[in-house]
């Protein structure tokens, strides 16, 4: 059976930055091997895999090199972007593991499709003490190293992330870890999503850096689901206001500069936007 195998990065701020992607659209009939092998293939953080469709539209699994993920948010992103140039411009709804995700299609003012982005309902909630330890001592990090009003708290919009804002510039850019321990630590607290660390830059600017050993790379170039778990976040601690938008800026620490636009409501979903284009 032939397979075609689609290649796109989303959320790029110039050519050659954002987090690439593989989408295969007919994926129906493959089973969880055949998926976790092409995953494999790809090598990219994830490939989306189409494997129905409902009423509102498809039913989409990803997979990254090392397992099944319940989210990824930039592959979501590609996805919605194929499926608006092939079909057309509008709403759709992908059923996900994580829930439904809201996606609407409409052209930016460069022409591109671009693609408003809807998370699930989110939750924030403390972190285990014992694991908050765990992660510090990987980072070389210290509860003095946290800014001053972002406690350290885990957030979900699709898939768990601890969320770490960094108060200095320079630790945010020279922190190291190994990959191996901290995917370890990932495993055991059930971080299916990255570990979501934030150097604020302006009042409503933010640069990220999303470690994500488990997916087998070091660090993500562009993280949709933690753009909207570090939405739901802000929200949580009191430093946005309904209706902001936040810019968060990824990837360069990689060599693949990105950006996200991340819209905070009052409640419900945190909504982030961005494009892609074929690799």
């Amino acid at each position: 059976m032939s397979i075609e195998i689609l290649r796109y990065t989303a959320f790029a701020s110039e050519p050659g930055g954002g987090n690439p992607a593989g989408i295969v659209l007919d994926a129906a009939g493959l089973s969880e091997d055949e998926m976790l092998d092409i995953a494999r293939r790809v090598a990219y953080p994830e490939t989306a895999f189409v494997v129905g469709e409902t009423p509102t539209g498809p039913r989409v699994r990803y997979f990254s090199p090392g397992a099944e993920v319940p989210f990824c948010g930039h592959a979501t992103i590609a996805t919605a972007v194929v499926l608006a140039e092939r079909d057309g411009l509008g709403r759709r709804v992908f059923t996900t593991a994580a829930g439904d995700v809201a996606l609407d299609a409409t052209t930016g003012p460069d022409g591109a499709v671009q693609i408003a982005m809807t998370s699930v309902e989110p939750s924030v909630r403390p972190i285990d003490e014992g694991l908050r330890e765990r992660l510090f001592a990987l980072l070389g990090l210290t509860p003095d190293d946290v800014a001053e009003g972002f406690p350290v708290l885990e957030s979900s919009a699709g898939n768990r992330h601890p969320v770490v804002v960094l108060a200095d510039e320079e630790l945010f850019h020279q922190f190291r870890f190994a990959p191996a321990p901290l995917a370890d630590l990932m495993r055991d607290a059930g971080w299916a999503g990255t570990v979501t660390v934030l150097h604020r830059t302006g009042a409503l600017e933010y640069e990220a850096r999303n470690l994500f050993p488990v997916g087998r790379i070091t660090e993500d170039p562009a993280t949709g689901s933690a753009a909207a778990s570090t939405g739901a976040y802000l929200r949580e601690v009191g430093a946005v206001a309904p209706g902001d938008r936040v810019v968060i800026r990824q990837g360069r620490h990689v060599g693949r500069p990105s950006v996200l636009l991340v819209d905070v409501p009052a409640t419900g979903g945190i909504t982030v936007t961005g494009g892609a284009t074929p690799i």
